[in-house]
């Protein structure tokens, strides 16, 4: 089936929409969707490529899971996970490389470097304040 008939089947209802009042897009939690919005061109069913960026077990580096679009219907085989854990420098600069020379979703590279960035952000240690000594008046 093509992409667009898979999105006008599961767009409105599925078990990864997260629907709540007052908001008029719903978000999705679907695995392979960089930003968690229901829309087309984030969702990470219905393409036949589509590009995922989650954290390590070992919370060092993080790991992009793409699709083989030629594997499309042995969804086993199709998914392919990539560690990066080079420094964080070299790691965004091959994804950023992986997405765009492979022209692999050129459009999701921003949103896979976002992802990607804030991963390894979260990653950092958190740097303890100096105390600064107290004045006695």
């Amino acid at each position: 089936m093509s992409a667009h008939l898979v999105w006008s089947i599961i767009r409105n209802n599925n078990a990864f929409l997260a629907k709540k009042r007052n908001i008029d897009k719903p978000f999705s939690t679907e695995p392979n969707n960089l930003l968690n919005l229901n829309s087309y061109r984030y969702n990470g069913l219905v393409h036949k490529k589509s590009v995922g960026i989650v954290d390590t077990p070992d919370k060092k580096g993080f790991t992009v899971v793409y699709k083989k679009s030629n594997k499309q219907y042995k969804p086993r085989k199709s998914t392919v996970k990539r560690t990066m854990k080079a420094g964080p420098r070299r790691s965004l600069w091959k994804l950023k490389r992986l997405m765009n020379k492979n022209r692999y979703r050129t459009d999701l590279t921003k949103a896979a470097l976002r992802r990607a960035s804030a991963i390894l952000r979260s990653q950092k240690p958190i740097r303890a304040k100096k105390q600064r000594p107290k004045k006695e008046a």
